[in-house]
Protein backbone atom coordinates (compact mmCIF):
# COMPACT_ATOMS: atom_id res chain seq x y z
CA UNK A 1 0.00 0.00 0.00
CA UNK A 2 1.89 3.01 -1.10
CA UNK A 3 0.63 6.57 0.40
CA UNK A 4 1.89 10.32 -0.17
CA UNK A 5 4.00 11.15 2.90
CA UNK A 6 2.29 14.03 5.34
CA UNK A 7 4.28 16.08 7.24
CA UNK A 8 0.73 16.53 9.19
CA UNK A 9 0.79 13.33 10.49
CA UNK A 10 3.04 14.16 13.21
CA UNK A 11 0.19 16.28 14.97
CA UNK A 12 -1.72 12.99 15.38
CA UNK A 13 0.71 11.10 17.69
CA UNK A 14 2.28 11.84 20.34
CA UNK A 15 5.40 10.67 21.02
CA UNK A 16 8.19 13.55 22.29
CA UNK A 17 9.24 14.99 25.79
CA UNK A 18 9.49 17.91 24.54
CA UNK A 19 6.74 19.56 22.85
CA UNK A 20 8.38 22.65 22.01
CA UNK A 21 11.20 21.19 19.97
CA UNK A 22 10.78 18.15 18.80
CA UNK A 23 7.48 16.43 16.82
CA UNK A 24 4.59 15.13 18.43
CA UNK A 25 5.28 11.56 16.78
CA UNK A 26 8.34 10.31 18.94
CA UNK A 27 6.81 9.85 22.39
CA UNK A 28 9.63 9.29 24.95
CA UNK A 29 8.55 11.11 27.64
CA UNK A 30 10.01 8.75 30.58
CA UNK A 31 13.47 8.47 28.79
CA UNK A 32 14.54 11.89 30.79
CA UNK A 33 11.85 12.71 32.88
CA UNK A 34 10.62 9.16 34.68
CA UNK A 35 14.52 8.14 36.03
CA UNK A 36 16.15 11.63 36.17
CA UNK A 37 15.64 12.18 39.75
CA UNK A 38 16.94 8.34 39.86
CA UNK A 39 19.69 9.12 38.34
CA UNK A 40 21.10 12.05 40.45
CA UNK A 41 20.45 10.65 43.50
CA UNK A 42 22.50 7.68 42.51
CA UNK A 43 25.04 10.15 40.63
CA UNK A 44 25.16 11.81 43.74
CA UNK A 45 25.67 8.78 46.37
CA UNK A 46 28.18 7.58 44.12
CA UNK A 47 30.14 11.19 44.14
CA UNK A 48 30.10 10.75 48.22
CA UNK A 49 30.57 7.85 48.13
CA UNK A 50 34.32 7.95 45.88
CA UNK A 51 35.12 11.34 48.23
CA UNK A 52 34.71 9.62 50.95
CA UNK A 53 37.23 7.08 49.88
CA UNK A 54 39.87 9.51 48.70
CA UNK A 55 39.32 10.90 52.07
CA UNK A 56 40.52 7.35 53.44
CA UNK A 57 43.42 7.45 51.18
CA UNK A 58 44.82 10.67 52.12
CA UNK A 59 44.62 9.31 55.73
CA UNK A 60 46.52 6.59 54.98
CA UNK A 61 49.09 8.42 52.87
CA UNK A 62 49.28 11.02 56.28
CA UNK A 63 49.22 8.45 59.15
CA UNK A 64 52.06 6.43 56.76
CA UNK A 65 54.11 9.45 56.07
CA UNK A 66 54.35 9.73 60.25
CA UNK A 67 54.83 6.51 60.83
CA UNK A 68 57.96 6.12 58.37
CA UNK A 69 59.30 9.18 60.21
CA UNK A 70 58.91 7.94 63.42
CA UNK A 71 60.64 4.58 62.58
CA UNK A 72 63.44 6.45 61.06
CA UNK A 73 63.95 9.04 63.68
CA UNK A 74 63.83 5.65 66.08
CA UNK A 75 65.87 3.41 64.51
CA UNK A 76 68.67 6.18 64.27
CA UNK A 77 68.40 6.97 68.07
CA UNK A 78 68.35 3.20 68.28
CA UNK A 79 65.55 2.96 70.06
CA UNK A 80 62.70 0.27 70.67
CA UNK A 81 60.60 -0.13 67.28
CA UNK A 82 57.96 -3.20 68.17
CA UNK A 83 55.33 -1.17 69.09
CA UNK A 84 55.60 1.12 65.93
CA UNK A 85 56.18 -2.60 64.27
CA UNK A 86 52.58 -3.38 65.33
CA UNK A 87 51.31 -0.04 64.18
CA UNK A 88 52.77 -0.38 60.77
CA UNK A 89 51.41 -4.21 60.50
CA UNK A 90 48.02 -2.71 61.29
CA UNK A 91 48.20 0.44 58.86
CA UNK A 92 49.68 -1.89 55.69
CA UNK A 93 46.43 -4.28 56.60
CA UNK A 94 44.07 -0.95 56.28
CA UNK A 95 45.86 -0.07 53.05
CA UNK A 96 45.16 -3.73 51.66
CA UNK A 97 41.43 -3.50 52.37
CA UNK A 98 41.53 0.19 50.91
CA UNK A 99 43.07 -0.85 47.82
CA UNK A 100 40.42 -3.82 47.83
CA UNK A 101 37.90 -1.63 47.68
CA UNK A 102 39.08 0.70 45.04
CA UNK A 103 39.77 -2.12 42.71
CA UNK A 104 36.08 -2.96 43.05
CA UNK A 105 35.23 0.57 43.16
CA UNK A 106 37.09 0.41 39.64
CA UNK A 107 35.33 -2.46 38.88
CA UNK A 108 31.63 -1.16 39.32
CA UNK A 109 32.53 1.92 37.17
CA UNK A 110 33.82 0.29 34.50
CA UNK A 111 30.14 -2.00 34.55
CA UNK A 112 28.15 1.18 34.96
CA UNK A 113 26.00 2.25 32.26
CA UNK A 114 27.20 5.32 30.96
CA UNK A 115 24.84 8.17 31.50
CA UNK A 116 24.39 11.54 29.67
CA UNK A 117 26.15 13.47 32.34
CA UNK A 118 28.85 11.04 31.83
CA UNK A 119 28.72 11.65 27.81
CA UNK A 120 29.43 15.31 28.68
CA UNK A 121 33.38 15.04 29.41
CA UNK A 122 33.90 11.99 27.54
CA UNK A 123 37.29 12.61 25.78
CA UNK A 124 38.86 9.16 24.81
CA UNK A 125 36.87 9.23 22.23
CA UNK A 126 35.70 11.53 19.06
CA UNK A 127 33.42 11.98 16.25
CA UNK A 128 34.67 13.36 13.79
CA UNK A 129 32.16 14.91 10.82
CA UNK A 130 33.33 15.47 7.22
CA UNK A 131 31.06 18.43 6.62
CA UNK A 132 31.47 18.23 3.05
CA UNK A 133 29.39 14.84 2.80
CA UNK A 134 27.05 15.97 5.08
CA UNK A 135 24.00 18.18 4.95
CA UNK A 136 23.08 21.04 7.27
CA UNK A 137 19.26 21.46 8.21
CA UNK A 138 18.17 24.89 7.67
CA UNK A 139 17.06 26.95 11.29
CA UNK A 140 13.86 29.00 11.43
CA UNK A 141 12.05 27.65 8.90
CA UNK A 142 8.17 28.18 8.32
CA UNK A 143 5.91 25.26 8.45
CA UNK A 144 5.28 25.24 4.58
CA UNK A 145 9.52 25.56 4.55
CA UNK A 146 9.73 22.17 6.44
CA UNK A 147 7.23 20.35 4.93
CA UNK A 148 9.16 21.04 1.94
CA UNK A 149 12.59 20.25 2.86
CA UNK A 150 11.16 17.15 4.37
CA UNK A 151 9.71 15.89 1.05
CA UNK A 152 12.74 16.88 -0.85
CA UNK A 153 15.44 14.97 2.19
CA UNK A 154 12.64 11.85 1.85
CA UNK A 155 12.83 11.68 -2.01
CA UNK A 156 16.78 11.71 -2.17
CA UNK A 157 17.24 9.20 1.04
CA UNK A 158 14.29 7.40 1.17
CA UNK A 159 16.12 4.53 -0.12
CA UNK A 160 19.30 4.71 2.43
CA UNK A 161 16.49 5.32 5.73
CA UNK A 162 14.50 2.07 4.61
CA UNK A 163 17.89 0.26 4.60
CA UNK A 164 18.69 1.63 7.71
CA UNK A 165 15.60 0.37 9.11
CA UNK A 166 16.42 -3.10 7.98
CA UNK A 167 19.33 -3.64 10.13
CA UNK A 168 18.78 -5.97 13.12
CA UNK A 169 22.48 -5.33 15.02
CA UNK A 170 24.38 -2.56 16.60
CA UNK A 171 27.60 -3.00 15.04
CA UNK A 172 26.02 -3.11 11.42
CA UNK A 173 23.46 -0.20 12.42
CA UNK A 174 26.59 2.11 13.62
CA UNK A 175 28.61 1.42 10.84
CA UNK A 176 25.82 2.20 8.65
CA UNK A 177 25.13 5.85 10.09
CA UNK A 178 28.97 6.44 10.63
CA UNK A 179 28.78 6.13 6.69
CA UNK A 180 25.71 8.27 6.65
CA UNK A 181 25.93 10.84 9.09
CA UNK A 182 23.02 12.77 7.06
CA UNK A 183 20.30 10.56 8.37
CA UNK A 184 20.89 11.16 12.02
CA UNK A 185 18.13 13.84 11.94
CA UNK A 186 14.73 14.67 12.91
CA UNK A 187 13.18 13.73 9.10
CA UNK A 188 14.50 10.41 9.23
CA UNK A 189 12.82 9.75 12.74
CA UNK A 190 9.60 10.89 10.61
CA UNK A 191 9.62 8.88 8.21
CA UNK A 192 10.38 5.77 10.13
CA UNK A 193 7.71 6.36 12.20
CA UNK A 194 5.12 6.63 9.22
CA UNK A 195 6.72 3.92 8.04
CA UNK A 196 5.60 1.54 10.99
CA UNK A 197 2.17 2.89 11.43
CA UNK A 198 2.07 2.38 7.41
CA UNK A 199 3.10 -1.26 8.20
CA UNK A 200 0.95 -2.23 11.18
CA UNK A 201 -2.23 -1.21 8.72
CA UNK A 202 -1.00 -3.32 6.00
CA UNK A 203 -1.31 -6.01 8.92
CA UNK A 204 2.33 -6.80 8.69
CA UNK A 205 2.94 -6.74 12.70
CA UNK A 206 6.44 -8.56 12.54
CA UNK A 207 8.23 -6.07 9.93
CA UNK A 208 6.41 -3.31 11.87
CA UNK A 209 8.22 -4.74 15.37
CA UNK A 210 11.39 -4.78 13.60
CA UNK A 211 11.63 -1.22 12.18
CA UNK A 212 10.23 0.45 15.92
CA UNK A 213 13.30 -0.72 17.11
CA UNK A 214 15.28 1.19 14.54
CA UNK A 215 13.04 4.07 14.55
CA UNK A 216 13.46 4.08 18.87
CA UNK A 217 17.00 3.92 18.33
CA UNK A 218 17.26 7.02 15.90
CA UNK A 219 15.19 8.57 18.34
CA UNK A 220 16.97 7.92 21.42
CA UNK A 221 20.03 9.29 19.58
CA UNK A 222 17.95 12.42 18.99
CA UNK A 223 17.29 13.20 22.21
CA UNK A 224 20.60 12.55 23.93
CA UNK A 225 22.18 15.33 21.73
CA UNK A 226 19.38 17.44 22.80
CA UNK A 227 19.67 16.85 26.26
CA UNK A 228 24.00 17.11 25.67
CA UNK A 229 23.00 20.74 23.37
CA UNK A 230 25.70 18.79 20.62
CA UNK A 231 24.87 17.72 17.03
CA UNK A 232 23.05 14.63 17.36
CA UNK A 233 25.21 12.75 14.93
CA UNK A 234 28.00 13.12 17.18
CA UNK A 235 25.88 10.87 19.66
CA UNK A 236 26.16 8.05 17.66
CA UNK A 237 28.91 6.29 18.75
CA UNK A 238 28.36 7.27 22.68
CA UNK A 239 24.72 5.80 21.83
CA UNK A 240 25.82 2.10 20.71
CA UNK A 241 28.99 2.16 23.13
CA UNK A 242 26.23 2.28 26.05
CA UNK A 243 23.76 -0.03 24.82
CA UNK A 244 26.66 -2.86 24.12
CA UNK A 245 27.63 -2.54 27.27
CA UNK A 246 25.03 -1.44 29.83
CA UNK A 247 24.04 -3.34 32.52
CA UNK A 248 20.38 -5.21 32.64
CA UNK A 249 18.52 -1.82 34.13
CA UNK A 250 19.32 -0.01 31.39
CA UNK A 251 18.52 -2.18 28.32
CA UNK A 252 14.98 -2.99 30.02
CA UNK A 253 14.42 0.79 30.12
CA UNK A 254 14.78 1.01 26.27
CA UNK A 255 13.27 -1.79 25.84
CA UNK A 256 10.01 -0.79 27.58
CA UNK A 257 10.29 2.62 25.84
CA UNK A 258 10.07 0.39 22.85
CA UNK A 259 6.68 -1.38 23.79
CA UNK A 260 5.07 1.59 24.35
CA UNK A 261 5.63 3.09 21.53
CA UNK A 262 4.58 -0.13 19.49
CA UNK A 263 1.65 0.28 21.28
CA UNK A 264 0.79 3.82 20.19
CA UNK A 265 1.63 2.47 16.64
CA UNK A 266 -0.75 -0.01 16.96
CA UNK A 267 -3.52 2.25 18.47
CA UNK A 268 -2.68 5.02 15.77
CA UNK A 269 -3.16 2.40 13.12
CA UNK A 270 -6.65 1.30 14.04
CA UNK A 271 -8.00 4.68 14.29
CA UNK A 272 -6.53 5.86 10.52
CA UNK A 273 -8.20 2.66 9.66
CA UNK A 274 -11.35 3.22 11.48
CA UNK A 275 -10.82 7.22 10.17
CA UNK A 276 -10.56 5.59 6.50
CA UNK A 277 -13.74 3.46 6.67
CA UNK A 278 -15.50 6.18 8.23
CA UNK A 279 -14.49 8.67 5.55
CA UNK A 280 -15.06 5.65 2.78
CA UNK A 281 -18.50 5.53 4.16
CA UNK A 282 -19.81 9.37 4.27
CA UNK A 283 -18.26 9.55 1.07
CA UNK A 284 -20.65 6.42 -0.08
CA UNK A 285 -23.77 8.02 1.55
CA UNK A 286 -23.32 11.85 -0.13
CA UNK A 287 -23.25 9.73 -3.37
CA UNK A 288 -26.55 7.77 -2.26
CA UNK A 289 -28.36 11.09 -1.60
CA UNK A 290 -31.56 12.07 -3.35
CA UNK A 291 -32.93 15.06 -4.11
CA UNK A 292 -34.16 16.48 -1.40
CA UNK A 293 -30.52 15.82 0.74
CA UNK A 294 -31.83 12.49 2.27
CA UNK A 295 -30.24 8.85 2.33
CA UNK A 296 -31.94 6.37 0.78
CA UNK A 297 -30.91 3.98 3.27
CA UNK A 298 -31.59 5.51 6.06
CA UNK A 299 -35.13 6.38 4.82
CA UNK A 300 -35.76 3.03 3.54
CA UNK A 301 -34.63 1.64 6.84
CA UNK A 302 -36.63 3.94 8.97
CA UNK A 303 -39.96 2.57 7.03
CA UNK A 304 -42.73 0.64 8.42
CA UNK A 305 -42.43 -2.38 7.35
CA UNK A 306 -45.21 -2.70 5.13
CA UNK A 307 -44.19 -0.30 3.09
CA UNK A 308 -40.23 -1.39 2.75
CA UNK A 309 -42.05 -4.41 1.43
CA UNK A 310 -44.10 -2.17 -0.98
CA UNK A 311 -40.57 -0.83 -2.63
CA UNK A 312 -38.53 -3.62 -1.95
CA UNK A 313 -41.75 -5.38 -4.26
CA UNK A 314 -41.57 -2.79 -6.60
CA UNK A 315 -45.69 -2.76 -6.24
CA UNK A 316 -47.12 0.36 -7.10
CA UNK A 317 -50.86 -1.15 -6.75
CA UNK A 318 -49.76 -1.89 -3.05
CA UNK A 319 -47.84 0.73 -2.29
CA UNK A 320 -50.77 2.82 -2.91
CA UNK A 321 -53.14 0.82 -0.61
CA UNK A 322 -50.86 0.77 2.10
CA UNK A 323 -50.57 4.74 2.12
CA UNK A 324 -54.42 4.65 1.96
CA UNK A 325 -54.60 3.09 5.02
CA UNK A 326 -52.27 5.10 7.25
CA UNK A 327 -53.33 8.28 8.97
CA UNK A 328 -52.90 11.20 6.21
CA UNK A 329 -50.13 13.04 7.98
CA UNK A 330 -47.93 9.96 8.88
CA UNK A 331 -48.57 8.92 4.42
CA UNK A 332 -47.48 12.15 3.70
CA UNK A 333 -44.62 12.23 5.64
CA UNK A 334 -43.26 8.86 4.76
CA UNK A 335 -43.57 9.63 0.68
CA UNK A 336 -42.53 13.12 1.35
CA UNK A 337 -38.97 11.53 2.44
CA UNK A 338 -39.48 8.96 0.30
CA UNK A 339 -39.23 11.74 -2.72
CA UNK A 340 -36.55 13.57 -1.14
CA UNK A 341 -34.29 10.56 -0.81
CA UNK A 342 -34.74 9.14 -4.21
CA UNK A 343 -36.45 6.46 -3.41
CA UNK A 344 -40.05 7.57 -4.87
CA UNK A 345 -39.19 9.68 -8.26
CA UNK A 346 -42.74 11.47 -8.94
CA UNK A 347 -43.39 11.56 -13.24
CA UNK A 348 -40.22 9.42 -13.77
CA UNK A 349 -42.39 7.90 -16.74
CA UNK A 350 -42.73 11.82 -18.18
CA UNK A 351 -39.32 12.04 -19.31
CA UNK A 352 -39.20 8.76 -20.70
CA UNK A 353 -41.57 9.36 -23.89
CA UNK A 354 -43.95 6.94 -25.58
CA UNK A 355 -44.59 4.13 -23.39
CA UNK A 356 -46.57 0.87 -24.02
CA UNK A 357 -49.99 0.57 -23.40
CA UNK A 358 -48.95 -1.56 -20.41
CA UNK A 359 -47.48 0.61 -18.31
CA UNK A 360 -49.94 3.66 -18.80
CA UNK A 361 -51.84 2.19 -16.16
CA UNK A 362 -48.56 2.15 -14.01
CA UNK A 363 -47.82 5.33 -14.89
CA UNK A 364 -51.50 6.73 -14.17
CA UNK A 365 -50.87 5.11 -10.36
CA UNK A 366 -47.77 6.94 -9.91
CA UNK A 367 -49.36 10.05 -10.44
CA UNK A 368 -52.33 9.38 -8.58
CA UNK A 369 -49.87 8.50 -5.16
CA UNK A 370 -48.21 11.75 -5.86
CA UNK A 371 -51.06 13.88 -6.45
CA UNK A 372 -52.40 12.28 -3.24
CA UNK A 373 -49.32 13.12 -1.27
CA UNK A 374 -49.71 16.43 -2.27
CA UNK A 375 -53.38 17.22 -1.70
CA UNK A 376 -52.48 15.99 1.72
CA UNK A 377 -49.76 18.54 2.57
CA UNK A 378 -51.94 20.56 1.39
CA UNK A 379 -54.53 20.01 3.69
Amino acid sequence: MSKPMNYDKWKKIEVSDDEDDTHPNIDTPSLFRWRHQARVERREHRIEEQQEHEKQRKELNERRKKLNEKLKTLEEKGGDVSTLKAEKESLDKEERQWKEKDEDIKKQERLRPLDVDDLTHEGKSKTSINKKVTEERPKNMTEEEQAEYYKQFIEKHKDNIKKYGMFRHYEDTQKFLEEHYELVCEETANYLVIWCIDLEMEEKHSLMEHVSHQTMTMQFILELSKSLKIDPRQCVRPFFTRMKTADQQYKQGFFEELQAFRERVQTRAQQKIADAVKQYEEEERQKRLGPGGLDPVEVMESLPKELQDCFESRDIALLQETLSKMPRDEAANHLDRCIKSGLWVPNAKDAEGDEEEETKGEEQNEKKITQDVQNLQVE
